[in-house]
C-alpha cells in the first residue's frame, strides 16, 4: 500500500494555505515543517463538496492540535497532482 504524503512547511494549516496533493488519492499523511505530522482524508460533505479531515497531533513545541474538518475552497488539478486551497475549519 502507497503512502501518499502531503508536505506543509508550517507547523498547522490555515484558511487560504495551497495543498499539493497526489490526484485520486483521498487519504494522506500530512507532515509538518516542524517535523510533526498527522494524517488526512479527502472527503465530501452532505452536498457533495470536498472536505479534508485532518486527525489530531502535537507540534514539536508540544502544541495539541485537535481534530479538524476544512473546508475545501477550490480544488484544481494539474496532472496527477491536485491543488486543494483550504477554507475555514469548520466548529
Amino acid at each position: 500500500m502507497t503512502v501518499h504524503v502531503i508536505e506543509v512547511p508550517y507547523s498547522h494549516l490555515y484558511p487560504g494555505l495551497i495543498l499539493d496533493a497526489p490526484a485520486g488519492a483521498d487519504d494522506f499523511l500530512v507532515q509538518f515543517g516542524d517535523e510533526s505530522e498527522s494524517r488526512a482524508q479527502l472527503l465530501r460533505d452532505d452536498t457533495g463538496r470536498p472536505v479534508l479531515r485532518l486527525g489530531g497531533y502535537m507540534t514539536a513545541r508540544g502544541t495539541v492540535i485537535d481534530e479538524r474538518i476544512w473546508t475545501v475552497r477550490e480544488s484544481v488539478r494539474h496532472g496527477d497532482r491536485l491543488r486543494l486551497r483550504l477554507g475555514r475549519a469548520l466548529p
